[in-house]
C-alpha cells in the first residue's frame, strides 16, 4: 500500500503544479495585447495543454486517494481531520472545474476578468494545499 500512497502524493503534486501554473498563464493572457493573434493563440494552446496535464494529475490523485481510503485506511473517513481534508479536496475539485470554465472563456475570447483578479485567483489553491497538508500531518481534531 505504500506504493499506492506514493502514487497518490506524486499525482497530487502534479495536480497542484497545474493548478498553480494555469492561473499564472491566465494572468499573462489577460495582460496580453488582444490584437497580437500569434501571442493569444500561444496562450490558448498553453492553457489547453496545461489543463490536460492538470486533469491527469487530478484524476489519478483522486483515484489513488480513494483506493487508500477504501482498501488501506477505511476507518479514517470517520475522523474529523479526514472529513475536513475531504472537504478541502472537494473545494480543489470545484476550483479545477472553474479553471476549465476560464480556459473555455479564453478559448472563445470571453474573458471578463483583469490580470489583477487572476493574480488573486492564483493564490487560492495555496490555501487549499496548506489546509490539506495541515490536516494530514498535524491531525488537529484527532
Amino acid at each position: 500500500m505504500l506504493w499506492i500512497k506514493s502514487l497518490h502524493i506524486i499525482f497530487m503534486v502534479s495536480w497542484f503544479a497545474g493548478l498553480f501554473y494555469l492561473p499564472r498563464v491566465f494572468v499573462y493572457h489577460a495582460m496580453s495585447d488582444q490584437n497580437n493573434t500569434a501571442q493569444i493563440d500561444t496562450f490558448k494552446t498553453m492553457e489547453r495543454k496545461l489543463l490536460i496535464m492538470t486533469h491527469l494529475g487530478g484524476v489519478l490523485a483522486l483515484l489513488f486517494g480513494i483506493i487508500l481510503l477504501i482498501v488501506w485506511l477505511p476507518g479514517l473517513a470517520t475522523l474529523a481531520w479526514m472529513q475536513i481534508k475531504m472537504l478541502l479536496v472537494l473545494f480543489v475539485v470545484l476550483y479545477h472545474l472553474f479553471c476549465i470554465k476560464l480556459v473555455r472563456d479564453f478559448r472563445y475570447d470571453r474573458n471578463k476578468h483583469s490580470h489583477k483578479w487572476y493574480r488573486v485567483f492564483n493564490e487560492v489553491p495555496v490555501l487549499f494545499l496548506a489546509g490539506t497538508v495541515i490536516m494530514v500531518v498535524v491531525r488537529p481534531f484527532a
